[in-house]
């Protein structure tokens, strides 16, 4: 296939980058057409190897600390620097998961690189001039005068002249090596054709790990629909950024999105409306079953939300025996909120709800189930935490952990029990309490972490009720502290969600996630010690280049220095997800 880089969409809306990027000082990465016999890996290394090597220029340097997010710790070796040949191959520990995480890399390189690199495994790998990926619970990573507990999720990434060596205790440590890995690269790595340019990663050693264990963000498929193609491509964002967790707001007044069989009327009725009134959608169980597969391949949990009691327009529309009045309500294209809610004191209720939870439990291999919890108005007190404490009991009995919206406080407490907050004030009484008998606390400013506000008044969508959000202020707070009287211990993680009233498209959802989801993807995993606006904006400007070589639309926010040069043209429609790769 001979792909080129064209002028962005016609349709990119206002604001959405054409993006330029910056050539190193050295060549200019420039595709490399292949011919329509689609030669063998051997003929197109060769020649990826003799354009390469007719480059006169030495690489540009790269310092070992332009990652984001930020590195727990990093020792450059300046004297250290390595090339990527033509020949290298990708060596592992002979684990299936660690298999898998070398093939994903490896599927990622072959295309701007044009190399075979084939991935094999042994007992003890070595990088031998190339990169071994190396699965090794009893391994010290610690660097010199530097030593941690990396966990579960960390890594050390070595570079030296002879290869490249990733080490973990764990595939996800791996992968998130990997994605280390792929960010040193020059961005033209992100091309999805052959591009003449010297594969060169700077020397040195980075150990880290997550200060967070849950770092997330949501994704409202509910106000939209959005089909599982684009969801992947979310997925793949939030990979990058080493996120762990992908919320899927499943339900709302608008629209009810994921299959059913115990109630198909969910779907088939309530599945058909959307904000606007646009068809609407759902996804079958094979297609979240996709979605949960694809993301786990990429070491990222799904949180299906299921919001009750209140945003129930939609199931009520399909089975008006939940309503109140046992009267079905006209289909809802609207924004507005607080208006639904299933019926408390009808025990078919707690049946509907024993139902599609334990469905939706059957097909998420991941601990959470989200109750949603939130803007149930005209469901008050006693009724509402009743309400409330028997659906958590029913999350449990399903070996579930439940979280909600921090609404769901006053509710007694049950063991395990997430909350997430949401507000835009850090002074919660109501939310301290519930973390003094237990809870635990996603935390989702409305004013810092909600990827739906505008960016500026003239952003094109989105809304500003929570104020707007640059992307300063998406990272200048600290998920530790944010809400007063919450110690960190009892911070969970951080998420950040996209609300979808007026997002229509996966353009608009990149426009809206990049470039504040690095941001705080940053807050979830980096220590506190890293944060540094300076530095961040400085990294997070390196981002634009590899987004725009990869055909992702993105807010050419005016805070960031952007790379100046002339704009490399990016193909209409290029690849939706990383699945071309794997």
């Amino acid at each position: 296939m001979n792909l080129t880089f064209a002028i962005t969409d016609a349709n990119t809306p206002p604001g959405v980058a054409a993006v330029s990027t910056t050539p190193s000082p050295g060549p200019t990465a420039v595709p490399v057409p292949l011919s329509a016999g689609e030669p063998d890996a051997a003929t197109l290394a060769r020649a990826a190897e003799q354009t390469a090597g007719a480059l006169l220029a030495p690489a540009a340097p790269h310092r070992l600390t332009e990652v984001v997010p930020a590195p727990q710790h990093v020792q450059p070796d300046p004297t250290a620097d390595w090339v990527l040949p033509a020949e290298a191959v990708i060596v592992t520990s002979a684990n299936p998961a660690a298999l898998a995480v070398a093939e994903q890399l490896a599927q990622f390189l072959r295309p701007a690189t044009g190399y075979p690199l084939p991935v094999t495994d042994a007992t003890t790998p070595e990088p031998a001039g190339g990169i071994a990926l190396v699965l090794d619970e009893s391994a010290d990573l610690g660097a010199e005068g530097y030593s941690a507990d990396l966990g579960a999720e960390g890594y050390r990434l070595d570079i030296a002249t002879d290869g490249v060596r990733v080490t973990a205790a764990t595939a996800a440590g791996l992968f998130y090596g990997a994605q280390t890995l792929r960010q040193l690269l020059p961005a033209a790595i992100e091309s999805p054709s052959p591009v003449t340019e010297r594969w060169a990663l700077p020397g040195g050693t980075i150990t880290d790990a997550p200060r967070f264990p849950y770092r997330g963000a949501m994704l409202d498929v509910a106000r939209h629909f959005f089909a599982v193609e684009d969801v992947l491509r979310v997925v793949d964002h939030l990979a990058r950024y080493k996120l762990n967790h992908l919320h899927l707001h499943l339900t709302d007044d608008q629209g009810w999105r994921i299959a059913v069989d115990s109630w198909p009327k969910l779907t088939t009725v309530g599945g058909t409306t959307e904000v606007g009134g646009g068809p609407g959608g759902h996804y079958t169980k094979a297609d979240y079953q996709r979605i949960v597969s694809y993301a786990a391949a990429r070491h990222i949990t799904v949180v299906p939300e299921i919001d009750l009691p209140g945003h129930t327009n939609s199931a009520l529309v399909a089975y008006p025996e939940l309503a109140p009045d046992k009267t079905a309500p006209p289909p809802y294209t609207g924004t507005e909120v607080g208006f639904s809610y299933v019926d408390p004191a009808d025990e078919r209720t707690y049946d509907f709800v024993a139902d599609v939870l334990g469905e939706v439990a059957a097909l998420t291999p991941g601990p959470w189930l989200h109750i949603g919890g939130d803007e149930a108005f005209k469901v008050k007190g006693e009724v509402y935490t009743g309400f409330v404490e028997r659906v958590q009991r029913i999350v449990a009995d399903l070996g579930k952990t439940v979280v909600g919206w921090h609404q769901l406080a006053p509710a007694a407490h049950l063991d395990g029990r997430v909350l997430q907050w949401w507000g835009t004030n850090g002074e919660d009484p109501t939310t301290v309490d519930a973390v003094r008998r237990g809870a635990r606390l996603i935390v989702s400013p409305g004013n810092h972490a909600y990827l739906d506000m505008k960016y500026a008044p003239d952003t094109p969508i989105g809304h500003d009720w929570a104020g707007l959000i640059d992307v300063r202020k998406a990272y200048d707070w600290d998920p530790g502290t944010h809400v007063a009287g919450v110690p960190a211990e009892a911070v969970l993680g951080v998420e950040a969600p996209l609300w979808t009233e007026s997002v229509t498209s996966l353009a608009d959802i990149e426009l809206l996630l990049l470039p504040r989801l690095p941001a705080i993807a940053e807050l979830g995993w980096s220590t506190r010690a890293t944060h540094d606006w300076a530095d961040f904006r400085d990294r997070l400007a390196g981002q634009g280049p590899r987004w725009t070589t990869a055909g992702i639309t993105f807010h050419r926010a005016p805070e960031i220095p952007w790379p100046t040069a002339p704009t490399i043209p990016t193909q209409r429609n290029m690849p939706q997800t990383d699945t071309a790769r794997s």
